[in-house]
């Protein structure tokens, strides 16, 4: 008998986190005060059954590496008649990948989670809806089909809403979680459009069969181009909003009214990086039009330019790293667009792993800030008020200077390596957008490192009670005059902490010289027919002109971040809102979308509910009112005909006779 491999048993890695959170959830409805004492040996617990899924996928992904052929196990879900519906899962090298980078960074940020949450009365809460939201997304990763996808791309979006308003007493966690729930169910109406609508074409639900359906389908004119294009747009929808692609990544920057560590694994690992997985899995389906490669690609650019441009003005430092998070996710999918998958999921692996320090990075630092300026994230979050924090705070400040160098795309850190193989791949498809996100590039370095400046350099400013109070007026919270907040010292956070800073420091360092285009170990795991022709392909006279162009782009706005924010040579902010006023006003209100959304859509649909409350409330209610008032009245009115006398009733049958007799004489 053959002893199971890692892949036959990875159906455990969803399961595993599934069920710790699923035991913890009924034992705090059932239980609710005793659970919520054993904070610690939950904690352990949850934290055991995402190592073990962990373990398990690093065990899956090494007899990937090492030429396994994928898995894939299937059992018939439903069947009536010819339609069977298969579910199971499947285990290739692209959800190999996922398995571990999801499993890694949820297990660092629930080790994080202990010392950050470890004053929340919701603890236990937080560490439940952590293992439910892994559980979700490694069940999407090795879900066999669309429609699976679509159970598991809910459950994410679930758990995503829980998270985002997890301190649901503060009106903004609401409105935030609220908000996110609105924008990702425009999208995922789309996607299930889409769904519904290739089964229609294709009778499949399967990636590869979708896509050979639809081909076929083309060929022999059973599908008009117009609707394989409209069906292709549609499951499009579903990644725009979940990974953030312009017009639908509104609610990105608003998630970060919840706790920083969901922040970090949202923007790392899970939700974000369900779109950009999924668009890579039906590439077979893509690549067959490239309109839609295009449209693809053309998002992808738009996005990656609006959030680097907006994050440019950004004073909150989590929402600075927020709208970053929304260009860089722009750079992967117009590697998508520019047929390239191979190329966006790595810039995902890698981004995940300095994405994710970076935001634990800032949690470690509104950590150590609402020690001096309280609670209120206005002021533990705003870098007017930070400053000198890295004398005080030196693992935090390392961990995040590694972070800056390598979204900036400095070699030989990782966000060189995944960058320039985007931006390579753009300027061979689509030189324009090449420019665009070339030139993004600068921005990025420069907004990083402004984040870094205003919070890591120079003096701190958190004591300036003046200044808290105009931040306090300007946001539209009153101020307390006799606040007795009791200030205390900045500090480094705790190991626990700490250390996952550590440990994805070293990755966000070297696991980028996994993606060298002259021999990338990754793109040989993931398609080594498409590897191998790379490597064939590349010649240094081509990579180093766009190369060095790259790094140059990138130091200049480095450079420009030094003479601004830590030699204070020039006064940026000021020249900028001088000389150009507009500019400034547009960036600052995020390209105004966010108001075009809530006259538009917010106002919009409130008018249509009042309008159609009144309709119900005059018409409906009207003719139901009418009703019963008419019915009310006759019987009020024939009420006196019942006297109860057998003289009376033979009068009034009489009359009635005589009536009919006059009125058949008339018509005679």
């Amino acid at each position: 008998m053959r002893m199971p491999s890692a892949a036959d048993l990875a159906w455990l890695i969803p399961l595993m986190p599934l069920m710790g959170a699923v035991i913890t959830g009924l034992g705090l409805i059932s239980f609710n005060k005793t659970i919520n004492r054993l904070r610690r040996p939950v904690a352990v617990g949850l934290l055991s059954c995402v190592g073990a899924s962990a373990i398990l996928s690093y065990a899956v992904l090494a007899e990937q590496i090492g030429g396994s052929p994928p898995v894939e196990h299937l059992f018939i879900w439903a069947s009536a008649g010819s339609f069977v519906l298969p579910m199971g899962y499947v285990v290739d090298q692209l959800g190999a990948v996922m398995l571990s980078l999801v499993t890694t960074i949820a297990m660092l940020v629930m080790i994080y989670s202990h010392g950050y949450m470890s004053h929340d009365k919701g603890y236990v809460r937080f560490f439940t809806y952590l293992a439910l939201f892994s559980s979700s997304m490694l069940g999407l990763i090795v879900s066999p089909n669309l429609l699976e996808i679509y159970v598991f791309w809910e459950l994410v979006g679930m758990c995503s809403y829980l998270l985002v308003g997890f301190w649901y007493d503060r009106d903004g966690a609401a409105h935030a979680a609220q908000k996110a729930f609105v924008v990702n169910r425009v999208g995922d109406f789309g996607l299930l459009l889409g769904i519904l609508g290739l089964f229609w074409a294709t009778g499949s639900f399967d990636f590869d069969g979708i896509a050979s359906g639809l081909s076929a389908a083309l060929a022999d004119g059973t599908v008009p181009l117009w609707a394989a294009l409209t069906l292709c747009f549609l499951v499009f929808m579903g990644p725009m909003a979940k990974s953030a692609q312009f017009p639908l990544h509104v609610w990105l920057p608003d998630a970060m009214e919840g706790p920083t560590p969901i922040s970090a694994l949202i923007h790392a690992a899970t939700m974000v990086a369900a779109g950009v997985f999924l668009v890579a899995r039906l590439d077979p389906l893509y690549s067959q039009f490239q309109s839609i490669q295009f449209v693809i690609a053309i998002i992808g650019t738009i996005t990656c330019f609006l959030g680097a441009s907006i994050a440019l003005t950004q004073m909150d430092l989590k929402k600075g790293l927020a709208y970053s998070t929304v260009s860089q996710l722009g750079y992967m999918m117009l590697a998508m667009g520019c047929g390239a998958p191979v190329a966006g999921i790595f810039h995902l692996v890698t981004h995940a792993f300095f994405k994710a320090m970076l935001f634990l990075g800032s949690g470690s630092v509104i950590h150590a800030m609402e020690e001096v300026v309280g609670h209120e994230p206005v002021l533990a979050q705003d870098m007017r008020l930070m400053g000198g924090l890295r004398k005080k705070m030196p693992i935090t400040s390392i961990t995040f200077f590694i972070g800056c160098i390598a979204i900036s795309g400095i070699p030989p850190l990782a966000g060189f390596w995944s960058k320039d193989e985007i931006l390579g791949q753009a300027f061979n498809t689509f030189p324009f957008l090449w420019l665009v996100g070339f030139l993004t590039a600068g921005m990025t370095a420069f907004y990083m490192f402004r984040l870094y400046f205003l919070t890591f350099e120079g003096d701190f400013r958190g004591e300036n009670i003046e200044l808290q109070n105009q931040l306090l007026l300007a946001a539209g919270i009153q101020v307390e005059e006799d606040s007795n907040h009791e200030i205390g010292s900045l500090h480094e956070s705790p190991m626990s902490m700490t250390y996952p800073l550590i440990f994805l420091a070293v990755p966000s360092v070297f696991i980028g010289l996994l993606g060298m285009p002259w021999n990338s170990k990754f793109a040989f795991l993931l398609e080594p027919k498409e590897a191998l022709e790379i490597t064939a392909n590349f010649h240094w006279i081509e990579f180093l002109p766009l190369a060095f162009a790259s790094v140059f782009i990138s130091s200049l706005g480095i450079l420009l971040a030094v003479f601004s924010y830590y030699l204070n040579r020039i006064n940026l902010g000021e020249i900028v809102a001088a000389r150009f006023p507009l500019i400034n006003s547009f960036l600052s209100n995020k390209w105004y979308l966010d108001d075009i959304n809530e006259k538009i859509f917010v106002r919009g649909s409130r008018k249509l509910a009042r309008e159609v409350l009144e309709v119900d409330a005059k018409v409906v209610d009207g003719v139901v009112n009418l009703t019963g008032l008419l019915t009310l009245g006759s019987g009020e009115g024939l009420k006196y005909l019942e006297t109860g006398r057998a003289q009376f009733y033979a009068l009034v049958v009489f009359g009635g006779v005589i009536a009919l007799v006059a009125l058949f004489g008339v018509l005679g």
